[in-house]
């Protein structure tokens, strides 16, 4: 703090005095440091991609989609294309991952399902621990946008 002594100007001065609002800005700067790394990270969203303008569609039998379909208040589940229960999902799904090395597996749900039937799904497919991943298609990524 500047202060004048003598005849000079007896009085106080109008500097501010800036030490504490350095050691505000570091102590600050050491919260936003140590937090950074500690940040939670986003969930990881697998999408599929559409394929390029100029190449024919091939269908693979690759692809597991698993549709969740709302018929008149019933949820009703495909599996590509063949009807399934939930009561056995979990097996049918082992059937088919157990030989392949690739573990994806893509949920589509129509606009009339409620969300805790396609949350299901995924449980369900969790629980089985023979999917690695599984990806959400919606109506966006279907039309290819």
């Amino acid at each position: 703090m500047a202060m004048t002594s003598g005849a000079l100007g007896g009085g106080q001065s109008a500097d501010i005095n800036v030490t504490p609002l350095i050691d505000v800005l570091l102590v600050l700067l050491i919260i936003f440091m140590v937090i950074t790394p500690l940040a939670p990270k986003g969930l990881e969203a697998l999408v599929p991609q559409p394929p390029p303008p100029n190449q024919p569609e091939t269908q693979t039998d690759r692809t597991v989609v698993v549709q969740v379909i709302d018929d008149n208040g019933k949820t009703k589940l495909k599996i590509n294309q063949e009807d399934v229960t939930m009561d056995n999902l979990s097996t049918r799904l082992t059937d088919i991952f157990k030989t392949r090395a690739e573990r994806v597996m893509f949920v589509k749900g129509d606009p009339d399902v409620e969300f805790q039937n396609v949350a299901q799904v995924i449980d369900i497919a969790r629980g089985t621990n023979v999917v690695d991943r599984i990806g959400l298609i919606t109506a966006k990524i279907e039309a290819g946008q």
